[in-house]
Formats: C-alpha cells, sequence, structure tokens
C-alpha cells in the first residue's frame, strides 16, 4: 500500500508518496508550474523528447529486471520527431516501467521515482527543483527523526513493563484491589516523571488542558532514551529494597547526568 505525503514548495503543494520504501513525488503538481490548466500536456511534451526517453530508459535497466528493453529501442528511435507522441500509460503499457506511475482517483496523477522527478523539474524549473529538492529532502529527515522517535518510545514502553512487573513482585500484597494497585503503578510512574520532568501526570494535564495524551508522548527522543534506563535502574532498586523517597533521589542524579551526556553544552542533540 502506498504511503502519501506532501511537501510544499513556493507555496505549492506537491504529492509525494512511498511505494514499497521507493519515493515517488507527483509530476502533474510539479507541472502546474508550467501550465496549471493543462498539467498533463506538459508531462507529455518532456517525455516525447529523445534526452528524456534515454534518461527514462537507462533508469529502467538498472532498476527494473522486467524493463522491456526490445519494445524500448523503436520508441527512442521515434523519439523527438514531428509525429512522436509519448504518454505516461503508454510509457508503462509499452515497458512495463516502474519509475513512472498513473494513480486514479483523489490524490491521483503522475508520480515519478525522486531522481526522474527532480530531472522533471530541472526542465520546468531549475529554481522550482532547487526548491523542492530541498523540501523533500528536509521531508525524509523529519520522517527519519519520527521513526527514531517511536522506536525510542516503543523501547520505553517495554522497558516499563519491567518496571512495573517488579512493582507487582515487591510492592503490592497479595491482598489488594485492582483499584489499590492500579494506585501504586501510576505512583511508581510518578517517581520517574517527578525524576525526568520535574512534575507529576496529573500536574502536567493540569498545566496542559489543551493537549490530548501524556507528558511521556512529548518527550524528546533524549529524554525517552533517559526514561529507559531509569525504568530498568528503578526496577533493580525496586527489588534491592530501596525506599521510595531514596529512588526517587536516585532517579534524578541519573536523568540529570544523563541528559547532560546525550546533549552538549550548546543544545545540539548527539542523538536525533
Amino acid at each position: 500500500m502506498a504511503k502519501k505525503s506532501e511537501i510544499i514548495v513556493k507555496d505549492v503543494s506537491i504529492k509525494t508518496m512511498t511505494i514499497d520504501g521507493v519515493d515517488y513525488i507527483c509530476l502533474t503538481d510539479i507541472a502546474k508550474q508550467k501550465n496549471a490548466a493543462e498539467p498533463k500536456d506538459v508531462v507529455k511534451n518532456w517525455m516525447r523528447q529523445k534526452n528524456t526517453l534515454e534518461y527514462l530508459g537507462l533508469w529502467e535497466k538498472l532498476n527494473n529486471p522486467n524493463f522491456k528493453g526490445v519494445e524500448f529501442d523503436p520508441l527512442l528511435a521515434e523519439a523527438g520527431s514531428n509525429a512522436f507522441t509519448m504518454s505516461p500509460t503508454r510509457w508503462v503499457e509499452l515497458t512495463s516501467a516502474i519509475g513512472i506511475v498513473t494513480k486514479n482517483g483523489a490524490g491521483g496523477g503522475t508520480y515519478a521515482q525522486r531522481d526522474i522527478a527532480f530531472k522533471f523539474a530541472n526542465w520546468v524549473s531549475v529554481e522550482f527543483e532547487l526548491y523542492l529538492v530541498m523540501e523533500f529532502q528536509r521531508l525524509k529527515a523529519k520522517e527519519q527523526e519520527l521513526i527514531g522517535w517511536t522506536a525510542k518510545r516503543e523501547l520505553s514502553k517495554i522497558n516499563y513493563r519491567i518496571h512495573t512487573d517488579a512493582i507487582k513482585s515487591h510492592l503490592i500484597p497479595e491482598e489488594v484491589t485492582r483499584e489499590q494497585a492500579n494506585f501504586i503503578y501510576a505512583e511508581e510512574a510518578d517517581v520517574l516523571n517527578v525524576a525526568m520532568f520535574g512534575m507529576t501526570a496529573k500536574q502536567w494535564h493540569e498545566a496542559n488542558t489543551d493537549l490530548k495524551g501524556n507528558i511521556r508522548d512529548y518527550a524528546t527522543v533524549n529524554e525517552l532514551i533517559c526514561l529507559s534506563n531509569m525504568e530498568n535502574i528503578n526496577a533493580v532498586l525496586i527489588n534491592d529494597g530501596m525506599p521510595q523517597s531514596e529512588r526517587l533521589v536516585k532517579l534524578n542524579q541519573i536523568a540529570i547526568q544523563q541528559i547532560q551526556v546525550l546533549e552538549d553544552h550548546s543544545g545540539r542533540k548527539l542523538l536525533k
């Protein structure tokens, strides 16, 4: 299934999508820079040029084992002549190309693998191509940052399970109600919250009534790394029988030390 997104280039919305890990950019949106009324004609005019077909054919030979080179050769011979025409649909049907795809319906249009799309953007406008490359790189960097944040958040959840198992084994008596057990779990979670963020979950909600989720959903990657470590350490301290007040002081010291290691004095993140 294609994963869709969009970027804004010089106030123009450009759709993007990822298919099987390959990034595609909408040529139809780019073509509107040259002809907003008939962007399809812009794409066709680009594809009928000989140097364009040479590039597309070479890209397919390098990336597509099912590319029909036999069908491609006569097309290349005709390309550039007055009578020659080419469209994305015809290109794909004749050669089994994968570098260009056409999507119908909402969010539809002609899409091309990012290198091909950059080539097309350069033909439309060199300036627009430069802005497109810059914004696309920014989008991919943001996606990688989100992937890293999500991974650290999941790691924190796994370590929290280790943390709660230690609480269950050493802090919760056998004969308690569900409500009493939940109170103890929440109280220990707040030990970590106070050590890391300087406030309890309730205090955070009272100070951020307009935000959904909880305090950890808004933590940075470095804070999540630190929390993950603290959950493991707190589980060990609980197993060792250290009182909660002493654990809080110890965990706060660890939080301060680890954040200082993860972030240098200029504020640059060592881990992104």
